[in-house]
C-alpha cells in the first residue's frame, strides 16, 4: 500500500479496491513455546481469512460518513487502515490532511504517565509542538472535565475518563478528518451531549469525519453518507436515512429468525 495525497482536490480521503488478509493458525497451541517450535520448524499451519474486501470509497472534504453493520462486519478493522493502525494486504489509501484517531480508548496513551504528560505526548503524535500543545492545554483540561485529575497516572483512570481525556485532546487541535469509534457510547450522558455538540461544531467548521457506531439515531443525527459494510465488504452506499432504515429492517428480520 502507499499513502498519498488524493487525485481529486475536493477528496480528502480516498481508498482504491483495498483489502485485508488475516491469518490464523489453523490448530489449537498449547503454549506459547508450542507456537514458536512449530513456526520455527515450518510446520505451522495458517487459515487465511479476509477482513476487508475490495473497498472503493471516497469521502470529499467537509462530509461526514458513518460506518454500520454487525460485530465483525469489518467497521473499525477500516477505521484503523484509515487511521494507518493497520496495514492492508493490497489497495491504496490516500489521505489529503491530518487525522486525530479515537478509536482504542488508552491507544497512544502510557499509562504510567500522568493524563498532563500524555496530553504533550498525544499532541506529539498529532504532529503538534510542545510549545503548540501548551497553548492549547487549558481548553483541553477544561472540556475534559478532569481538572483535579491531571497528576494522577491514568492507568488509574475509568474507561469514561480516558474517553474524556482522548475526546478532548483530539476536539482541540481541529484535525482535518476525525475518525471516531463508539466513543460517545463511554461516559455519562451529559458528556456524550458535550461530545456530539463539539463534533456538530467541528462539522459546521467542515471538519471530515468518519464515524462507527451502533447507535442509528447518532448515525442519522451526525452524518448525511452511510456506509453498510456486510460480510466484510461494501453492501449499501448512500443517504444515512435510506441506509439506516434498510439495514433496521435487516435487523429485524435477523431477530426474527433468531427466535425461531
Amino acid at each position: 500500500m502507499t499513502k498519498s495525497k488524493p487525485h481529486n482536490k475536493e477528496n480528502l480521503i480516498e481508498i482504491e479496491n483495498v483489502s485485508l488478509k488475516y491469518h490464523q493458525p489453523s490448530e489449537k497451541l498449547g503454549s506459547l513455546k508450542e507456537f514458536f517450535v512449530r513456526l520455527v520448524k515450518g510446520k505451522l499451519r495458517y487459515k487465511e481469512f479476509w477482513v476487508l474486501k475490495d473497498i472503493n470509497l471516497q469521502v470529499k472534504k467537509g462530509e461526514s460518513l458513518a460506518l454500520i453493520g454487525l460485530n465483525g462486519s469489518g467497521k473499525t478493522t477500516l477505521l484503523k487502515t484509515i487511521a494507518g493502525i493497520l496495514e492492508p494486504t493490497k489497495g491504496q489509501i490516500r489521505i489529503g490532511g491530518s487525522i486525530a484517531p479515537l478509536i482504542n480508548l488508552g491507544a497512544g496513551f502510557d499509562m504510567e504517565s500522568s493524563a498532563k504528560e500524555n496530553v504533550f505526548l498525544n499532541g506529539a503524535i498529532l504532529g503538534y509542538s510542545k510549545k503548540q500543545m501548551k497553548a492549547k492545554y487549558d481548553s483541553i483540561v477544561e472540556f475534559a472535565e478532569l481538572k483535579d485529575s491531571m497528576n494522577i497516572p491514568i492507568k488509574n483512570f475509568s474507561s469514561g475518563m480516558l474517553a474524556r481525556l482522548g475526546f478532548a485532546i483530539a476536539v482541540d487541535v481541529e484535525p482535518d478528518i476525525l475518525l471516531v469509534d463508539e466513543i460517545l457510547s463511554v461516559g455519562d450522558v451529559p458528556f456524550r451531549q458535550k461530545c456530539m455538540t463539539k463534533i456538530e461544531e467541528l462539522l459546521a467548521k467542515g471538519t471530515t469525519m468518519i464515524f462507527v457506531s451502533h447507535s442509528m439515531g447518532q448515525v442519522k443525527s451526525l452524518c448525511k453518507k452511510t456506509l453498510w459494510i456486510k460480510d466484510n465488504e461494501m453492501y449499501r452506499y448512500g443517504d444515512s436515512n435510506e441506509v439506516v432504515e434498510e439495514y433496521l429492517e435487516f435487523c429485524k428480520e435477523l431477530e426474527q429468525k433468531i427466535k425461531k
